[in-house]
């Protein structure tokens, strides 16, 4: 899964060189959760959420990528590799969002992401999508997936139009990060364990 992501991380800087790059700051990864929660509550939330995980054996399950995807934001859009949604990834994320429930805090402003911009490559949506995260994008509505950079609607539109060849892969590490710019896991904060 890495491997692919990178690559298709290295098409996307090819023709938009502005979007992001897969690096020691921007891990390809499965988004599990999104929430806000104050910076006090932050090591309490690392115990919380090892303990969530400590329930299931990730490092153990065979998922599998099935296909492309992008979410278009004109005239770029963000561009990902689709994973099939499991029992065991829907459990450990309700895990994960009973287990932090008590430090969730309602929304949250681009003061809560990582910028290198002072919030100006912050997205406005960005603040709506991690603030409805529970349950927008919970539960059934889950789509897990790695999000592999940002390019024009036209080269996105080629890319998804390749034929996939569908792989499995198995989790190697969980961290929690402070998102930044088109929602990337930009600033690790904790590297929890499997």
């Amino acid at each position: 899964m890495c491997a692919r992501a990178i690559a298709d991380n290295a098409r996307l800087l090819a023709v938009y060189p502005e979007g992001f790059a897969l690096d020691a700051d921007h891990q390809p990864h499965i988004t599990l959760l999104q929430r806000f929660v104050n910076n006090a509550d932050l090591s309490a939330i690392y115990a919380a959420a090892n303990a969530a995980i400590a329930t299931e054996k990730p490092t153990s399950w065979d998922l599998t990528a099935s296909g492309t995807y992008y979410i278009p934001s004109p005239p770029i859009g963000a561009a990902g590799i689709v994973i099939e949604l499991t029992h065991e990834l829907r459990r450990l994320q309700q895990s994960l969002i009973d287990a932090l429930r008590p430090y969730t805090v309602h929304t949250g402003t681009v003061d809560a992401f990582a910028s290198n911009q002072q919030g100006r490559d912050i997205q406005d949506l960005l603040v709506d999508y991690v603030a409805t995260f529970v349950p927008s994008a919970t539960g059934d509505k889950f789509n897990p997936h790695v999000t592999t950079g940002a390019g024009p609607l036209t080269y996105l539109d080629e890319m998804m139009a390749e034929p996939f060849e569908r792989f499995t892969f198995s989790p190697v590490g969980a961290s929690v990060y402070q998102l930044g710019t088109f929602g990337t896991a930009q600033r690790k904060l904790a590297a929890l364990t499997l």
